[in-house]
């Protein structure tokens, strides 16, 4: 509801600039020519006229390293503005006196208008050529790239607007699957099967990989990938209690795109008079896309509730102590009601359901006897011992 409340109190700041602050700050549409560039781009066409294409071709190429139009146009003016929730942009072409008149007005018309007040942290001041702004989760800033052209041989490229992933949240994605700079299974994963460990990953991995879809350095998600891939391995050969590389030797598959195939880690699992079910993990192009389209799109994780909790009975092993005794099946009404803070220091079993997100646990007899009198186990040597008290 976050962004619908926003839209609505926020209505007003959207048409004070765009009824007050762009009409006054805009003044014509166009910069003008740069005097340097229109002197060797005319001597172009007269050596042209004459025959003379070797001499043309050097001298557009000493052109091209000119602005083709005045980089600080004294009557040139241009502001435009973007909002998404509570978070907006504004991009100005002016000098900085004004960028600062523009920003005490905003302020001002907040604090009196809105009664709200902007986060010095966060509202600053940006130069698009020395810096790079940030905006919802990007960072924009104009890009210059003189040697770009396009077929017949023009700058496309120059003063155009750049989005581009932070290095910092790449960094923070990758942190998740490492302990100590190095990358380490999930322990908390361990006990879903192969299907939901796959589908899970590759869904963190594929909304990075579409929330991004318009930045420059998208290939860069490339290095988060393959610190995912092996976090994934090494959750899979931790649970079917193999190596590295014989999982990834099993699932290794191609996966066909439309910027052709690429590598993946690939799950099949039949399924007796229906369709196989797939997991798939990678497989997608990290090619920058300019209109990128979101597909609506839930997968619901293959869990055969039934048949799981059948086999955790008959494996009769409590997955609290990992005795080998009468298990019994713990049931909760609510996690939620688990995860509530508190002074006294959780007991193992909340922690491991709470972990798991799931409201059954299979324990032994007396590990069972232990929750539902609230008696704290403490692990020593590898070995629960029961502390009670009388």
């Amino acid at each position: 509801m976050s962004p619908i409340l926003s839209n609505i109190y926020m209505d007003r700041l959207d048409r004070f600039v765009q009824e007050i602050l762009i009409p006054e700050f805009t003044q014509s549409s166009k910069r003008k020519m740069n005097p340097t560039y229109l002197r060797l781009q005319s001597r172009v066409y007269h050596l042209r006229a004459k025959g003379e294409l070797e001499r043309a071709k050097t001298l557009r190429k000493e052109m091209q390293q000119h602005p083709s139009v005045a980089p600080n146009d004294p009557d040139h003016r241009r502001l435009r503005y973007v909002r998404y929730a509570d978070d907006f942009l504004l991009g100005f072409v002016g000098p900085m006196t004004e960028a600062k008149e523009i920003k005490e007005r905003i302020a001002t018309f907040l604090g009196t208008e809105l009664k709200l007040t902007l986060s010095a942290d966060k509202t600053l001041i940006t130069h698009a050529n020395t810096g790079r702004a940030r905006f919802l989760g990007y960072e924009i800033d104009v890009m210059e790239a003189p040697t770009k052209f396009d077929y017949l041989r023009r700058r496309v490229i120059n003063g155009r607007v750049g989005m581009y992933i932070p290095e910092d949240v790449m960094q923070t994605k990758r942190k998740r699957y490492l302990r100590d700079g190095i990358i380490m299974a999930r322990p908390e994963l361990l006990h879903n099967n192969e299907y939901d460990i796959i589908v899970q990953y590759q869904g963190e991995y594929r909304g990075l990989v579409n929330y991004y879809g318009l930045a420059q350095n998208l290939a860069r998600l490339s290095y988060l990938r393959w610190t995912m891939e092996t976090s994934l391995l090494k959750t899979l050969a931790h649970k079917n209690d193999t190596s590295v590389a014989h999982e990834a030797k099993r699932l290794k598959a191609r996966s066909e795109t439309q910027e052709g195939p690429r590598h993946c880690l690939k799950l099949t699992i039949p399924r007796e008079g229906k369709r196989l079910l797939t997991a798939v993990f990678g497989g997608l192009t990290l090619k920058r896309r300019k209109k990128p389209v979101m597909k609506d799109q839930v997968l619901t994780p293959y869990v055969n509730t039934r048949s799981e909790i059948i086999d955790r009975l008959c494996n009769d092993t409590c997955e609290v102590c990992g005795a080998k005794e009468k298990v019994h099946m713990h049931h909760v009404r609510k996690l939620r009601d688990l995860n509530k803070q508190g002074k006294r220091e959780m007991p193992l079993w909340m922690k491991t359901m709470i972990t798991r997100k799931r409201k059954t646990m299979a324990v032994c007899k007396t590990c069972h006897g232990d929750i539902h009198h609230n008696r704290p186990r403490l692990q020593r040597h590898g070995k629960l011992e029961s502390r009670m008290t009388r």
